[in-house]
């Protein structure tokens, strides 16, 4: 029998990403163009004012509302889709990947309800599947799911802290 720590993951909680990225109704398309290339990213929720994901675009309706209108003056609140395909957690990865053929998405998302609002948690993506796909191993993956090490939010916020210190020591030299 196979030790857990090596076995693939066969849930969508094992092998989405906590934490998902958003952007702003207003922000413009060509903006949102630069986010989705610059961090590899299929599609981001919209949040609205409050917090609350209230729609989600990508790489599809950006290419859609170029083809169609050019992206001139266009903002994502204009192409976004208002349907935000969900995903439980205890979602077999097979039936995660058939509900993206099925939906036409090349991402899933979970979304939390807490204090009235409803949020993005996590995303599973083609990309995510695609990687168990490869994975020769289970250490392939372990940056992926629910149980993966995750940097700390002062971890992140330190880190950010000195390579802005070291950029700025840089630039002074110059």
């Amino acid at each position: 029998m196979p030790d857990e720590k090596n076995r693939l993951p066969e849930l969508a909680r094992d092998l989405m990403t906590v934490g998902v990225r958003t952007c702003s109704p207003r922000m413009p398309l060509g903006d949102l163009a630069r986010l989705l290339l610059e961090e590899d990213l299929e599609s981001v929720v919209v949040l609205g004012q409050e917090g609350h994901a209230v729609g989600v675009v990508g790489r599809d309706e950006v290419i859609a509302a170029y083809a169609r209108y050019g992206v001139s003056g266009l903002a994502v609140e204009d192409v976004m889709c208002a349907a935000i395909p969900q995903i439980p957690p205890d979602l077999p990865l097979t039936a995660a990947a058939q509900l993206m053929r099925d939906k036409r998405v090349r991402a899933l998302y979970l979304l939390h309800h807490g204090g009235g609002i409803e949020y993005p948690s996590a995303v599973i993506s083609y990309k995510h599947l695609l990687r168990l796909v490869a994975a020769r191993s289970a250490d392939d993956l372990r940056d992926l799911g629910a149980r993966a090490e995750r940097e700390t939010p002062l971890g992140a916020f330190r880190r950010k802290a000195e390579a802005g210190q070291r950029a700025a020591r840089h630039g002074n030299r110059e």
